[in-house]
């Protein structure tokens, strides 16, 4: 595992926040200069801490959409159903996320569907597959109370 100093955590915070900002910024924020700033960031890249960066979209301004989440619950529960229910997942364009999960519950299910029925009716077409759902329960999300991407906190690993 790689050992992070306060330096590389700050580093880590601000980047999650904002990943467009500039290198000099990023040095002035944490008390450093330019290259030794960039050169833990370079370093973080290469170990893999930082995946990439990314933009969030606004998709509600491109295209109307109906956040569902579904609880679901398979028939079987071996390795093969699992695989089965997980491939199905993943071939899904509308489902945005999907945790594995126990207590009851074998999975949570995130749908970005156009319209309500427009989930129904996919969900329709998984029942009647053979992936196996003995029940399922869904959620129809009416607003988005915290959307908000992780940060790292300085203090919390020193």
């Amino acid at each position: 595992m790689m050992k992070l100093d306060r330096f590389d955590l700050k580093i880590l915070d601000i980047l999650s926040r904002d990943g467009r900002i500039t290198k000099s910024k990023l040095a002035e924020a944490i008390n450093l200069s330019v290259s030794p700033c960039w050169e833990r960031v370079k370093r973080l890249e290469k170990a893999g801490v930082i995946e990439g960066y990314t933009a969030r979209i606004n998709a509600d301004v491109l295209v109307p959409r109906n956040p569902v989440w579904v609880q679901i619950e398979l028939k079987q529960h071996n390795a093969e159903s699992f695989a089965r229910f997980e491939a199905l997942v993943m071939q899904t364009p509308e489902v945005t996320e999907c945790v594995a999960v126990g207590g009851g519950v074998d999975y949570l299910v995130k749908f970005e569907a156009r319209t309500i029925d427009s989930y129904q009716r996919l969900m329709d077409k998984w029942l009647v597959s053979e992936v196996g759902i003995e029940r399922y329960f869904t959620y129809i999300v009416t607003k988005t109370v915290k959307h908000q991407p992780i940060g790292i906190d300085p203090s919390a690993a020193l």
